[in-house]
């Protein structure tokens, strides 16, 4: 099998030219001609991951987040993206990235993963892309099977999505149906999420200011950019090894939050 056969495949399900105009998702690293049975799948193609790649002879990794977004000028190891790209042309390992074509899909995207561990139902895109096809676009909203109280989906939430911490806007008194969802850095969907009465909007990344655009209207979940995407590892390894019988794709082991919590 050659790595054009599983970058195919995930492009027919994430096409490229869905990607953001700031995105790099694609082939970053490596010969789509390379011959391999195995990758190794990870949230960030860190140096570390790159280490584990080559000790348990991947010939690929296939990452949600690109570790090159801007231009490289230079390539002489200063910072970790360049060691990054070093070790995976020393290593002969190939790097793709699956990034916002992956969070612009309903079908197997990010955020109907997201949406699978929340148990939500009747999914739809919260901000559409295409006229013509409503399962295009940015994050999801969709229902609880039974309204929980604020307090008691918090926790629903903390245990669903393994995260350690969640930031949230003031509770309403109200309880929790209509739930919006965008994994990694979803503040410009707030006013989606206001406008389809979502009474939860769940992401990462919100800053300080922006906690105050909620005005009452709705509760905001920062559970962290990592924790909202870590299931996407998941999602990759396992549509890779549903398509493929004779080739293994293996989730990574290291964790690569570089935010850590005291």
């Amino acid at each position: 099998m050659k790595i054009s056969d599983i970058t195919n495949f995930l492009e027919a399900i994430a096409p490229l030219e869905l990607q953001e105009s700031y995105d790099n998702a694609g082939l970053i690293v490596g010969d789509p001609e390379t011959e391999l049975s195995s990758c190794l799948v990870a949230l960030d193609a860190t140096p570390d991951i790159v280490q584990e790649a080559a000790r348990n002879g991947h010939k690929l990794i296939v990452a949600h987040h690109p570790i090159v977004f801007k231009g490289l000028k230079k390539i002489n190891g200063k910072n970790y993206v360049e060691r990054a790209v070093i070790q995976a042309i020393k290593e002969d390992i190939a790097i793709y990235a699956c990034h916002t074509n992956l969070d612009n899909v309903l079908q197997n995207g990010v955020n109907q993963k997201i949406a699978q561990r929340l148990d939500l139902h009747g999914l739809r895109i919260l901000s559409t892309k295409s006229k013509e096809d409503p399962t295009i676009g940015s994050g999801i909203f969709g229902e609880l099977p039974q309204s929980m109280e604020e307090k008691d989906f918090m926790e629903y939430v903390k245990d669903h999505m393994k995260t350690q911490v969640i930031r949230h806007t003031a509770l309403l008194g109200k309880p929790i149906q209509k739930v919006a969802i965008c994994g990694g850095a979803g503040s410009f969907l707030l006013e989606e999420a206001k406008k389809v009465d979502a009474d939860v909007f769940i992401t990462g990344d919100f800053k300080y200011h922006q906690f105050f655009d909620a005005d009452g209207q709705l509760i905001i979940l920062d559970i962290g950019h990592y924790e909202s995407e870590q299931f996407t590892i998941d999602l990759l390894a396992d549509l890779i090894n549903d398509k493929f019988t004779n080739f293994a794709a293996h989730c990574t082991k290291l964790n690569t939050n570089p935010v850590h919590y005291f």
